[in-house]
């Protein structure tokens, strides 16, 4: 199992967050990039929210997540900004319903990525204990950061044994394809979600008691700095609905 389900990431993390640092930017980018509204202020404002994830990106060297972003972010809004004037009738719809889930959904995706692959349970354990959060809303959300990186790890080891086997997209083989990669990775994580959870329950992450954490857990200067922001955006959100009334 890599090292990032076990250990602590924070000497390859870049910008120390603290986790609900983390948490709070990652629900100020889904509620006003996934669901807000691009008018007056805000439209510069998302550039700002939208700009976070590629920061924390390269920071903690990801270099591959930063270019990925870089690419589908970038490329939509040049799409957006440039092209989808010279498309017409289908393809101007089908074009600008890609367009706006890309830009809509890829920073919310992406930061969600740095928060898992840069946060341990541990960690997001202690931050949730003092956010006095109910272990209803613990647990799940502790099993659900070790899911999403084991399952990941499964994929890779499925696409390894289909090259094994030479079984590779096109060559009229989708049936194959659906078998050796599809239906087994619905078997696994079916299988990962079990076993997650009884692994929490055995470490006692449902008991009465409180637990103790080696986790050093606290605020400093960026954090601050980035929970300012994200207070910017709610209070530029009000000023925007104050205008519009």
């Amino acid at each position: 199992m890599s090292r990032e389900l076990l250990a602590s990431q924070k000497n390859n993390s870049g910008i120390l967050l603290d986790p609900r640092t983390k948490l709070a930017v990652l629900i100020t980018i889904a509620v006003f990039i996934l669901g807000g509204s691009y008018e007056g202020i805000m439209q510069y404002y998302i550039i700002v929210l939208a700009a976070i994830p590629l920061l924390l990106l390269l920071a903690a060297r990801k270099w591959k997540g930063a270019v990925l972003y870089i690419l589908i972010f970038g490329g939509s809004l040049c799409l957006e900004m440039f092209g989808l004037s010279r498309l017409t009738s289908v393809a101007n719809y089908i074009a600008v319903a890609i367009v706006g889930i890309l830009l809509r959904f890829t920073p919310s995706v992406v930061m969600g990525y740095f928060v898992v692959t840069t946060t341990t349970v541990s960690e997001f354990v202690a931050a949730m204990e003092r956010l006095h959060l109910p272990q209803q809303i613990t647990i799940p959300m502790s099993v659900m950061f070790r899911f999403f990186p084991t399952v990941a790890e499964e994929w890779s080891a499925i696409g390894d044994a289909m090259r094994m086997r030479g079984v590779r997209f096109g060559g009229g083989k989708a049936g194959a394809i659906l078998e050796y990669r599809i239906v087994p990775m619905m078997i696994c994580s079916v299988k990962i979600g079990e076993e997650l959870s009884q692994a929490a329950l055995t470490r006692g992450l449902g008991g009465p008691v409180k637990r103790t954490n080696i986790c050093k857990l606290g605020f400093h200067v960026q954090d601050i700095l980035f929970l300012l922001i994200c207070l910017g955006a709610f209070a530029a959100q009000i000023y925007v609905l104050a205008t519009r009334g």
